[in-house]
């Protein structure tokens, strides 16, 4: 009889996005201190060994989750919309609209990933505090640069008015948190398209 090999299938980019996708999800439900590295174990399907192979301590963890899972958020729900928008405008006023039907159709409003990350987290550790706020940084600069784009009249200070928008919506998803429903997105965004029509 033929001896079969078994071919060994190891998947560790697969492993590591398991991982990432486990933590991510558990510091939205819970928040960081809550999330212990037992549960994110757990979660992932995979062996404390293998978690920190990739990742040698939480911190290491949670610097990934920002760089890699809550910025790829940022990307595909702000960034990429305002670039891509026929005006800036319409591209913010899109955001705040898919979000709250996305909140209505879920049923539950779990936060802002980078907000929720940055109330967090900010005062606990400088490199956590760094990697947050590049994220914002980021966001910001590319509504500012599409309202400079633009040359907007509503907003003739590209970054202060792109750190309004950001503000409005970070504070707005902290109150439909707290609220359970997304009424203060429909409201930042009514008074934000009557200063961009203005």
């Amino acid at each position: 009889m033929p001896r079969v090999n078994k071919i060994r299938t190891n998947d560790p980019q697969g492993l590591r996005g398991r991982v990432l996708d486990a933590a991510a999800s558990a510091f939205q439900a819970g928040g960081y201190a809550a999330t212990s590295i037992h549960d994110i174990v757990r979660r992932a399907g995979v062996t404390g060994g293998a978690l920190h192979h990739h990742f040698p301590s939480k911190k290491h963890l949670a610097l990934a989750v920002i760089a890699e899972r809550v910025a790829g958020e940022i990307e595909q729900t702000w960034i990429r919309q305002v670039r891509q928008a026929p005006t800036a405008a319409e591209g913010v006023l899109q955001v705040f609209e898919d979000v709250a039907h996305a909140l209505e159709a879920q049923g539950a409003v779990t936060g802002c990933p980078l907000n929720n990350l940055a109330v967090e987290l900010s005062l606990a550790d400088p490199d956590l505090r760094t990697a947050l706020a590049g994220q914002y940084a980021l966001w910001r600069e590319a509504i500012a640069e599409r309202l400079a784009d633009e040359q907007a009249d509503f907003a003739p200070d590209p970054p202060a008015f792109a750190n309004v928008i950001v503000a409005m919506f970070s504070g707005a998803m902290a109150i439909a948190k707290a609220e359970q429903r997304p009424a203060a997105l429909r409201d930042c965004a009514d008074v934000l398209r009557r200063l961009m029509r203005a």
